[in-house]
């Protein structure tokens, strides 16, 4: 695949996830495994390309005064230890059963970005809980072992649990969580290192995708507010289901 395509998918990845706040792994992670590459791979792959997106939004959404840094550290270290055990556990399982796993999460992290969007209400928000700095360690935990582990899924876990239980603006919430996926996706790569000489990781996308998404980072932390957020979340929850949808039935 020529490196052009793996730099417009991670620009589009990172246009949907600096908007929403959630889908630049989930997104890269269908389009790799649609194209064959192992779970593993595809996870390894995303998250080393993320490092550099990550990176990018997180500085973009700083400089435009939509991250909490209170709140960032308390999901950022735990989400990274999250993080670290799941690419070890992914790295560890049969590479055949891995795909079929990898897409199992995908597939049911679409259906929660689709019924999210779709069911969007007012939540009561729950200040004793988020006062509680264990419910935010066990929310970045959480993100980080999904995310890791399923080839992306720390904004589908994390954003929309945030945007649900605390009074923060959504771009808060949304530049928050794009920060602290930097830390997220540096542990991630660590913990695929140990495997690295199994894993056949496609490097030409991991480029197309960094470069895609740094390039893409500013202008989406610029656009967060402006874009019809749920139109888009339905549309890119439609796309996942379907293309994980097709690869567990075994026709692509």
């Amino acid at each position: 695949m020529n490196l052009f395509y793996f730099v417009l998918a991670g620009s589009i990845a990172q246009l949907i996830d600096g908007s929403l706040g959630m889908g630049f792994g989930v997104t890269s992670a269908t389009i790799l495994l649609a194209l064959g590459t192992s779970a593993a791979a595809t996870s390894a792959a995303v998250h080393v390309a993320k490092i550099g997106t990550g990176l990018a939004s997180g500085l973009a959404h700083w400089r435009h005064d939509n991250v909490d840094r209170e709140v960032l550290f308390k999901i950022a270290i735990p989400g990274g230890i999250g993080a670290f055990a799941g690419a070890t556990f992914l790295s560890s399982i049969d590479l055949a059963g891995g795909t079929y796993f990898i897409s199992t999460i995908l597939l049911l992290l679409g259906l929660v970005l689709l019924y999210r969007n779709i069911f969007r209400h007012q939540v009561q928000v729950n200040l004793t809980a988020v006062s509680d700095p264990k419910y935010l360690k066990f929310i970045g935990l959480t993100g980080g072992f999904v995310d890791a582990s399923g080839g992306g899924g720390w904004g589908p876990v994390v954003t929309p649990t945030l945007l649900a239980t605390t009074e923060h603006e959504p771009r808060k919430v949304i530049g928050t969580v794009s920060a602290a996926e930097f830390i997220v996706a540096v542990c991630a790569s660590l913990g695929f290192l140990a495997s690295l000489w199994r894993l056949d990781i496609n490097w030409e996308a991991v480029i197309g995708l960094s470069i895609g998404g740094i390039v893409m980072a500013p202008i989406a932390a610029r656009l967060v507010g402006w874009l019809p957020r749920r139109t888009l979340g339905i549309a890119v929850a439609v796309i996942i289901i379907i293309l994980n949808g097709l690869r567990l039935m075994g026709l692509i």
